[in-house]
């Protein structure tokens, strides 16, 4: 049996799992990010987690074949530099040599939805397709592209931001410093941001209630507010499939993907959230004639997808 390490990088936590060549995690170590801080020390941190995660699959460090990482930000795979990532203040970061002071094996880098996305084409939602497109609704829009099985960086390693494509011209104000995007539309903030503005307009709505005996505003209040038959609740849901309609439509007429698959937790909606998405695409997609469309699936390996996707980033370079 081989092994391989995935580490997810991400703003909060540090997440290092140890995956067999069957795409099982056996084993995971955790540890807080603790952003802001010297780059080097996140990197010690990841590669301690690493370590402990091989610990607890009962293994050594020689049984592990490579260790790949899923980083926010621009990850140069060539160089093993992580160019820029605004959540944790990297900036020409040698990712790959600072793992190897501390453990010499092979060590890949890439953005993290791109390798949440290879998880999920090689174990989840879009595995045996060729071309898949994976988007991830959380606190931004992420995106990952694979293209005849390969992943898709561009020729600068920042490919896929499909989140900062525009649906709304002059619309709400996205952190990328646009305006109108459509993360700031489909992502758990921008449904929350909806959500807040249709309270304020509404303040008889069950929403109210509902956050008030939470003590905030989530991504679910609208949708269970909608089954609690609140019209204005509705009408904010209504809105947000309207618009994650368009922006998966843009992406599928663009790649026309086997597959395209959905994740984050606004996905835990399950078919009412997917069932009206399909129905709007598939009105409005350009292929709408076509004997072979895209499949939209909601993605099946939720936060393991970066770990699984990370750790058999080797296969994919």
């Amino acid at each position: 049996m081989k092994y391989y390490i995935g580490i997810d990088l991400g703003g909060t936590n540090i997440v290092a799992g140890v995956v067999d060549e069957n795409y099982n995690i056996i084993a995971k170590a955790s540890t807080k990010t603790n952003c802001p801080r010297p780059d080097s020390e996140i990197a010690d941190d990841m590669a301690k987690m690493a370590l402990q995660s091989v610990e607890n699959a009962n293994l050594s460090i020689d049984d592990i074949q490579w260790i790949g990482v899923g980083t926010p930000g621009i990850a140069n795979s060539e160089t093993g530099i992580i160019e820029y990532s605004n959540n944790l203040g990297f900036k020409d970061t040698p990712m790959v040599k600072y793992i190897q002071r501390t453990i010499n094996k092979p060590v890949f880098i890439e953005n993290d939805a791109n390798a949440a996305a290879y998880g999920e084409y090689v174990a989840g939602a879009a595995k045996n397709a060729a071309n898949a497109v994976c988007i991830t609704l959380g606190t931004g829009v992420g995106g990952g592209i694979i293209i005849n099985g390969k992943i898709y960086a561009g020729s600068n390693f920042a490919g896929a931001e499909i989140g900062h494509t525009v649906i709304e011209v002059d619309g709400a104000q996205c952190s990328c410093g646009r305006k109108g995007c459509f993360e700031a539309y489909s992502s758990a903030t921008g449904l929350i941001r909806m959500t807040k503005e249709a309270m304020a307009e509404n303040p008889d709505s069950i929403m109210n209630s509902m956050a008030e005996e939470k003590g905030k505003v989530t991504a679910r209040t609208s949708f269970d507010a909608m089954r609690a038959g609140d019209a204005s609740a509705k009408a904010v849901v209504d809105k947000y499939i309207k618009y994650l309609a368009a922006g998966i439509t843009n992406t599928i007429n663009i790649f026309q993907p086997d597959v395209l698959c959905i994740g984050g937790g606004v996905c835990n909606e399950g078919d009412p959230l997917l069932l009206p998405v399909k129905a709007l695409v598939k009105q409005e997609v350009y292929t709408k004639n076509s004997p072979k469309n895209t499949e939209i699936v909601i993605a099946k390996l939720g936060n393991d997808a970066g770990i699984i996707g990370a750790a058999f980033l080797g296969k994919a370079k």
